[in-house]
């Protein structure tokens, strides 16, 4: 069975997607940008508020499904600049205590809304 998390503390999906999955024991959270969730704009005033921004809608939809950041065993995020690289991990980093998940991070030239960083987890449920 698979079962579709929808919490009003993370941006609607643009497009025919949903903000998370949970099916198999795991929660599959779509990639999150920075979008305010309560003003519904971009955050757009630098890599470090914008990766804030994205860890908390993360953290809003795991917990809307009974998981938390602390269960995340996956992450992938996407950089249009790996320029950002260093400030997009402090922040990044400061969401977890020790037991890090595995990742990757790629540059791509372009994301959705026009934003700098996208990320999206797998987390044990």
């Amino acid at each position: 069975m698979k079962k579709i998390i929808v919490t009003k503390n993370a941006p609607e999906p643009i497009g025919p997607y949903s903000q998370a999955t949970q099916a198999g024991g795991f929660v599959f959270v779509s990639g999150q940008v920075a979008k305010d969730y309560v003003t519904g704009k971009i955050v757009t005033d630098g890599i470090q508020n914008e990766t804030k921004q994205v860890m908390q809608n993360v953290k809003n939809i795991l917990e809307t499904a009974g998981s938390s950041l602390d269960k995340v065993v996956k992450t992938t995020i996407f950089l249009t600049n790996m320029d950002d690289f260093a400030k997009m991990n402090e922040v990044y980093g400061s969401f977890f205590t020790g037991n890090y998940p595995a990742r990757e991070t790629v540059q791509v030239s372009k994301l959705p809304l026009n934003v700098n960083v996208e990320i999206s987890v797998i987390a044990v449920s």
